[in-house]
Formats: structure tokens, C-alpha cells, sequence
């Protein structure tokens, strides 16, 4: 799993959400798993210029065999895999796994294939055409996060992430996002913040 995510240490389960099982989720959270927008653009209005992104994982390596389905990808292609945390001077806020696949990045015009600590969201929300084509959700526990990451973020609970599967001039790119604790509450709780450098690219 190492060669494939930084993440986790076995993929996350995801399903469609049902309304009977949205209603017995906190507003706050609701709040965040359906966002239409931009997430970029929501936590740079909470967080100003506090927001960041650190590059946790760069690489071309297959997806997991669930992300090549959903996109409708063969298993063993090559995608460029992209993780990162989205934070506010250190103190997580969301970890974030973005597939994708090479005409998608041809037809952007490779703006997706640099972006460095740019956002993504700042790239995709831009295009005018960008479509949500469909969305899952998952409750991951503390067990299915990699060994690294637990010792960068310390995810010692249960959270919930979404996945979206998008299309820029009907190409597709999977972006799935997890959000940490301090993300439902960022003027209350403050978690020590990360000095780690954990990047790992290739």
C-alpha cells in the first residue's frame, strides 16, 4: 500500500448516503460533506491567509482498484496519485487524495500535473465546464490510516470523507477529502501544529 498512498494503509469503504442516514449526522459536518463549491475557497474564508496545503504524496502509480472502476479506468494504468493536508499554519484540517489520469491532465493543459502547494480546487473550480458527475461517502476509523500518517496527524477517531468524481471537458478526475476534527470547529479546538516534512514525491 506504501507505493500507492501515503494515507492509508487499505482503501476506505464508500457508499451513496441515504437521507435516513444523513439526518443523524451534526449539522456542521453535513455542511461540509455536501459542499457544492469550492473547498479551497470555503476555508480560505474561515482561515485567511492561514491556509495551506503540504504536499504529502506525488506519484504515477495505479489507483486503488475501486478508484479505476469508477472512473472507468483499466487497473493497471499508470495515474498521477496526489495526496495532501489542508491546513491552517500547521493544524490539520483535511486530507485530501486526488486520481488522475493522463488525458485529463492533456486536456487541462498539464495545469493539474504542477500544482505544487497550489489547491487543487483553485485550478478545477475555475474551468467553466468543470461537472460533479457523482459523490460517495465513508466513515473511516483510526485503523485504515498508514503508519506515517499516524504519526504526522495523529487520527486517533473515526471521520468522515467524501469522494467525488468530476469532469473537465468530460475528462474525469476523482478528488476524495476526510474531515479532521478541527475543521468542524477551527475557532475552538487548536491541536498542536504539524513540523514535520513528510513529503514524499518521485
Amino acid at each position: 500500500m506504501p507505493d500507492k498512498s501515503f494515507l492509508f494503509s487499505r482503501p476506505p469503504v464508500w457508499k451513496s448516503h441515504e437521507q435516513s442516514s444523513q439526518r443523524q449526522l451534526p449539522d456542521d459536518l453535513q455542511s461540509w460533506l455536501y459542499e457544492t463549491g469550492s473547498l479551497t475557497k470555503r476555508l480560505r474564508g474561515i482561515h485567511g491567509k492561514r491556509f495551506g496545503v503540504k504536499v504529502l504524496f506525488h506519484r504515477w502509480k495505479p489507483a486503488f482498484i475501486d478508484e479505476c472502476r469508477l472512473l472507468g479506468l483499466p487497473p493497471c494504468r499508470y495515474q498521477l496519485i496526489r495526496e495532501v493536508l489542508l491546513h491552517a499554519d500547521g493544524e490539520p484540517l483535511v486530507l485530501a487524495r486526488t486520481i488522475l489520469p493522463e488525458p485529463t491532465i492533456e486536456i487541462a493543459h498539464r495545469n493539474l500535473s504542477h500544482l505544487g502547494t497550489r489547491p487543487l480546487g483553485e485550478v478545477i473550480f475555475a474551468y467553466p465546464d468543470l461537472e460533479r458527475r457523482q459523490r460517495q461517502f465513508s466513515r473511516a476509523d483510526s485503523g485504515i490510516w498508514s503508519l506515517g500518517l499516524q504519526a504526522a496527524v495523529g487520527v486517533d477517531e473515526a471521520i468522515w470523507g467524501r469522494r467525488t468524481v468530476y469532469a473537465i471537458h468530460r475528462q474525469p478526475l476523482l478528488v476524495a477529502e476526510f474531515f479532521l476534527p478541527a475543521v468542524l470547529a477551527p475557532a475552538v479546538k487548536q491541536p498542536p501544529k504539524i513540523d514535520k516534512p513528510f513529503i514524499q514525491k518521485s
